[in-house]
């Protein structure tokens, strides 16, 4: 029997139909501070930038992507399953709920989507964190497609972020925090948390197992660096790894150690990121988002107040969202995103 749009559960924002409704768009606060530490951030962060706080109330707000195709946001939030839309002069809409788990016995308090990205198509891709799966999303006929669900027989922990180089591979992370008991829990059945690529035909490849924490995840924009961040407060660190031409990484070596900055007791953790046209990366971390420079130089610090998740480009490309707790901010640079 084909399912009916009430039997799937999923509520896509564009469809009236399906119950979504926009909630009035708030009135935009400024918040937070920028913390410079080198004069090259100006060209980056101008001077009077300033972090404005679009929407709150989430219970974690993680994995923000631009629909360049509609002229929105859409990010996640893991333990209340749903994904959000948000739009200028419009505000914030649910996208899907739900976006992630769908059963009776959850394996653990995040069981929504995670990380989000947009394909060369337009369509929704995102960390189905719950289902412990990587997804795509076909908003036609509200279906789901398995990107990659397994290795050698074994299903992942619960990818957590994603992101596709320009041959249409994907690549995601996949630490344990999925999973209610995380490294000791009975359903985690691969005994490390690595780093994949999942090629357009299927074929899953493990790229490495050596990080604790696997988890935010981007490109250079001349794809022949790929940073991991590690999420372990005794090694946050970024990682930055060649790229051969096969896809396969190697030479991996410590970025940026942000270890220190986590025993301040700045909130947060090394996160998601995004890099802009030059190659610097703007990183979710301890303090808030990190700006770095290719070379691994921490030029200042978009300061949230709260631990901060991931970013993404938006708007013109030169606007970068943020999810950061409970809440969703914006700041608008004088840089641009790569590939925006």
């Amino acid at each position: 029997m084909r399912p009916s749009l009430a039997s799937l559960g999923l509520c896509l924002s564009s469809l009236a139909a399906a119950g979504c409704t926009h909630s009035p768009a708030p009135r935009v606060m400024a918040v937070g501070s920028i913390e410079r530490l080198d004069p090259a951030l100006d060209a980056l962060v101008p001077r009077d930038a300033r972090v404005e706080r679009l929407a709150g109330g989430f219970s974690w707000a993680e994995g923000p992507a631009w629909r360049k195709n509609g002229g929105y946001l859409v990010f996640s939030d893991a333990p209340h399953n749903t994904m959000w839309r948000w739009k200028e002069g419009e505000g914030l809409s649910v996208f899907l709920r739900p976006a992630g788990y769908t059963g009776q016995n959850p394996p653990g308090r995040e069981i929504g989507s995670n990380g989000i990205t947009i394909d060369a198509n337009g369509a929704v891709v995102y960390a189905d964190h719950g289902n412990r799966l990587v997804t795509r999303l076909v908003d036609s006929n509200f279906t789901k497609v398995i990107l990659a669900e397994r290795y050698q027989g074994k299903r992942f922990n619960s990818p957590n972020d994603l992101v596709f180089r320009s041959n249409g591979d994907l690549y995601f992370t996949d630490p344990p925090y999925g999973l209610a008991g995380q490294d000791s829990d009975p359903a985690k059945e691969l005994p490390f948390n690595g780093v994949y690529r999942v090629t357009p035909g299927g074929e899953v490849t493990l790229l490495t197992k050596e990080l604790t924490r696997p988890n935010g995840i981007a490109f250079s924009p001349d794809e022949r660096t790929l940073y991991v961040a590690n999420s372990d407060p005794a090694h946050a660190v970024w990682m930055a790894y060649d790229v051969a031409a096969d896809g396969t990484i190697g030479n991996g070596r410590v970025l940026f150690d942000a270890t220190p900055l986590a025993k301040q007791g700045k909130p947060g953790l090394p996160d998601g990121m995004r890099v802009d046209r030059a190659g610097n990366l703007f990183a979710a971390g301890p303090g808030g988002i990190l700006v770095l420079t290719p070379q691994g130089k921490h030029l200042g610090t978009i300061v949230t107040g709260q631990p901060t998740a991931n970013c993404a480009w938006g708007d013109d490309g030169s606007t970068l969202y943020m999810t950061a707790n409970d809440q969703l901010f914006r700041i608008r640079l004088t840089t641009t995103g790569a590939r925006f």
